[in-house]
């Protein structure tokens, strides 16, 4: 048990909390232009060709990888995308994504989770009544 002359002497030090997206310094989204498209291979149980942008940000001048999740995207060399925190969990050293709908970015046509790929719910709901 310490005393409480210990903890006058030698007062705790608190444990700092390590960024999980340290690139980004806090916010929670960055600009930034893609530098170059890649294919990376995934961790051991998993097998595919997972696309990877490497980007820089214009802030920092740090050169990250991002996911871009998805099967199509209209992503090339020079393009402008925002960039937020979230790892994908098989490639090792990716920390980020980029957001749909911003930039140079285009949504992407789905029929499920269409709000997180850059397509609003009023958008996707005339979009089907247009069809009909």
């Amino acid at each position: 048990m310490i005393t409480i002359n210990q903890l006058c002497k030698n007062q705790r030090i608190k444990k700092k909390k390590k960024s999980r997206a340290p690139a980004l310094l806090g916010n929670p989204m960055k600009k930034a232009q893609v530098e170059q498209m890649q294919k990376h291979n995934p961790k051991k149980p998993n097998s595919a060709r997972r696309t990877v942008a490497k980007v820089k940000i214009k802030h920092t001048k740090k050169n990250v990888f991002c996911h871009i999740p998805g099967n199509k995207h209209n992503l090339s060399k020079h393009s402008v995308v925002m960039l937020q925190g979230g790892r994908c969990q098989d490639l090792i050293g990716v920390r980020y994504k980029p957001i749909f709908g911003l930039f140079n970015l285009a949504p992407v046509d789905r029929n499920s989770r269409f709000t997180k790929f850059g397509l609003s719910a009023k958008k996707k709901k005339q979009e089907l009544k247009e069809k009909l």
